[in-house]
């Protein structure tokens, strides 16, 4: 498999998210699995099937979680020299050329692309059409509305 991008706030997360699910969350869900199983006949505990179907979940996570971090190549801007091209992990200012509205996003992995907080995933149409540009240049952003132009305005290496 591949390695797959992600910034440094990123993998300290999903470290954060796998810290918390083996601490916390495991021994939470053991213990109610113990305790269900002390109300007698397991068929119809309610209680034993849902704290069973939360271990299942747990699990799942946990593996997932360790399967991402296994291939991951973490990315630190703060480590890369700044040439005004936009990269993995740059924040990007651009302007709408039809609207003038100004967008700024930040270039992260996949897992970490939130829209509403302006992280979006490398591998986005508008990454994309980012990755490799310079300020100044415009891209066209094939949208599902249309093709959209951007003048990009600004990029920073913003350390996390």
């Amino acid at each position: 498999m591949s390695q797959v991008p992600m910034t440094v706030a990123g993998e300290r997360a999903l470290r954060e998210e796998l810290k918390h699910l083996k601490s916390v969350e495991r021994p939470r869900i053991t213990k109610a699995i113990a305790e269900a199983r002390e109300h007698g006949d397991l068929k119809e505990n309610a209680e034993y099937h849902a704290a069973r179907e939360q271990q299942g979940f747990c699990e799942g996570r946990i593996q997932e979680i360790e399967g991402k971090l296994a291939v991951v190549r973490v990315i630190d801007i703060a480590q890369i020299p700044y040439t005004g091209r936009v990269v993995f992990g740059a924040t990007v200012t651009v302007i709408n050329c039809d609207t003038d509205e100004e967008l700024t996003y930040r270039i992260v992995g996949e897992d970490e692309a939130n829209v509403k907080v302006g992280k979006i995933s490398v591998t986005s149409p508008i990454a994309r059409a980012l990755i490799g540009k310079e300020e100044g240049d415009v891209v066209v952003v094939a949208a599902p509305g249309g093709s959209i132009e951007y003048e990009i305005d600004k990029v920073e290496h913003i350390a996390e």
